[in-house]
């Protein structure tokens, strides 16, 4: 269960390691072990699962700390006094460095970990009046989402929408969470005795945790169910449409509350964060709210001069007068043509390039020779 496994031995980090270096490792992690890049392998699903719940507490801020701190006291079996990758398993019954009558003054309430799952019960066990009582499980929240997402160059910068598509943990839609089969009874699991914990002493302490056997529901059914091998939950697809706020920009954040993993045993649903990732455009350029857009002209229109004509991001068509004797790179300004953001709004600047031909034909080769020696050149 997730109380009793060091979630940096899973991830294969150390606790000392950032949070953008957790998230590249669980992003490898998971590629690697997806169950549909190893369909033929019956344990990924497994391991899968295993990566994801270590990240939905190390992928927190708030999740990890508390998830730290209690690492710290021993409050998984030995983990707290060791290394990351050094970890006991997560089987062993020791608090590791605790020693009774170093409880502590302060008591349970002090302490938020009902996200983390099924450790409602240590503290109190270990701050509070001694023994505490087995309960079952509580209400836990769905797993955070994380994913980053392609927005076309013109969505960013006008705002708009665009779809995505997210694997989740939902209810299994069979056995609706029970992970009973149709028709199957369920009894109290007999590791437990139906309470959804187990309780380990060591000296004056009782710890409890999850039962691994019912899995913290304080039931087993007497067959379990077909599609969620009794897990009572499975992944699906899920497609959304994420909107996305006029002059995003790569690196941009939103967070949608409850658009995330569903929630345990009665609890809310997780969080969808959307990491945006702004595609080029083939004709704009952004610096800061001000957008650059590049049009070529010939060697006439920048040496004679010149009228063009040019789209803005909403496709209306302005023309503007390109003087005799432009040089490449020369820029004109359209104002209030660029990006909208806080009450703000850039320019669009139109930079010119200019374009030799190829091959000239006799005519136009005699043309450019006269016009050349009229100004004083020699071929």
């Amino acid at each position: 269960m997730a109380s009793t496994k060091d979630f940096y031995a899973v991830l294969g980090v150390a606790s000392s390691a950032t949070a953008d270096d957790i998230k590249k490792q669980y992003r490898r992690l998971a590629k690697k072990h997806h169950p549909d890049a190893n369909q033929s392998d019956p344990k990924a699903s497994e391991r899968f699962k295993e990566i994801s719940e270590a990240y939905t507490v190390l992928g927190d801020v708030a999740k990890r700390k508390e998830y730290d701190d209690m690492r710290r006291l021993g409050a998984f079996g030995g983990f707290a006094s060791r290394p990351a990758g050094g970890a006991q398993s997560a089987r062993t019954s020791g608090f590791g460095s605790a020693r009774p009558g170093q409880s502590g003054s302060g008591t349970f309430n002090e302490f938020d970990v009902g996200g983390i799952g099924g450790l409602g019960d240590l503290f109190s066990s270990m701050f509070g009046q001694g023994a505490a009582r087995p309960q079952q499980r509580g209400p836990e929240r769905g797993q955070t989402i994380e994913q980053t997402v392609d927005v076309p160059f013109r969505i960013a910068a006008m705002g708009g929408k665009v779809p995505i598509d997210l694997e989740v943990n939902e209810e299994c839609a069979t056995c609706h969470g029970s992970g009973a089969a149709p028709g199957a009874m369920l009894r109290p699991c007999g590791e437990c005795s139906g309470r959804g914990v187990i309780s380990f002493g060591q000296g004056g302490f009782a710890v409890n945790r999850p039962c691994p056997v019912c899995m913290g529901r304080g039931q087993v059914p007497t067959e379990r169910c077909p599609t969620c091998n009794g897990a009572g939950e499975q992944r699906v697809k899920r497609r959304v449409l994420i909107a996305v706020p006029a002059g995003a920009e790569s690196g941009a954040k939103v967070r949608l509350k409850g658009q995330g993993g569903k929630g345990a045993a009665g609890g809310q649903a997780g969080h969808l964060v959307i990491t945006f990732e702004v595609l080029p455009d083939r004709f704009y350029k952004r610096e800061g709210l001000d957008l650059i857009g590049t049009v070529p002209i010939n060697i006439a229109q920048a040496t004679l001069g010149s009228r063009i004509t040019v789209r803005t991001l909403d496709e209306k068509k302005i023309a503007i007068r390109i003087p005799a004797g432009t040089s490449a790179g020369k820029r004109f300004r359209i104002s209030g043509q660029g990006i909208e953001k806080d009450g703000k709004k850039g320019d669009l600047f139109v930079e010119v390039t200019i374009t030799v031909p190829e091959t000239l034909s006799d005519a136009q080769d005699k043309a450019m020779r006269d016009f050349a020696e009229a100004g004083g050149l020699k071929f």
